[in-house]
């Protein structure tokens, strides 16, 4: 089942006095914000129009329009920002949303099911894949060419080929 909105990053606090909020980015390009119009906020996805965004080490300032003061914006620490689907980064080839690939079935070529994929750790050189096995046993894939074989985000299925040692 594909996720309808992706998440951006997660407000962290109110900063200064006009209403601006810091972000921590949970997106690969959080360069992304300056050409956004508009967030959504939390689970009632609450339209933001955003009319200002500025870096701060590794944050993100941003100023909605319809919160000029900092009272405004008071409740909104914790709350994750979205995007919808069709406002996302488009993808490369081979390049997956984190949210489509969690709840995978991931099995072997010969059709031997490993377990559901419940989380993507993102290490930098590459991701990995945690799969847990139904007696709730982890194992780690790195999602490499060689180990990664076929996904299918419509089938929610992952084929992937288990290098020695894993």
């Amino acid at each position: 089942m594909r996720n309808e909105f992706l998440q951006v990053g997660v407000i962290t606090s109110p900063h200064g006095l006009a209403g601006d909020v810091k972000v921590f980015p949970s997106t690969d390009d959080p360069a992304r914000f300056k050409k956004l119009k508009k967030v959504l906020l939390g689970d009632e996805k609450k339209v933001l129009e955003i009319s200002q965004v500025k870096f701060f080490k590794n944050m993100v300032i941003l100023r909605f329009k319809e919160h000029p003061k900092i009272e405004s914006v008071m409740g909104y620490k914790g709350k994750a920002l979205y995007v919808a689907r069709e406002d996302a980064l488009p993808l490369e080839e081979n390049q997956y949303y984190i949210p489509d690939l969690v709840g995978m079935e991931v099995s072997e070529e010969d059709g031997n099911v490993l377990g559901t994929l419940t989380e993507v750790l993102q290490t930098g050189a590459n991701d990995v894949y945690v799969v847990k096995n139904e007696n709730g046993k982890e194992l780690l894939i790195p999602a490499i060419r060689p180990c990664i074989l076929q996904v299918d985000t419509e089938a929610n299925r992952m084929v992937v080929r288990l290098l020695e040692g894993l």
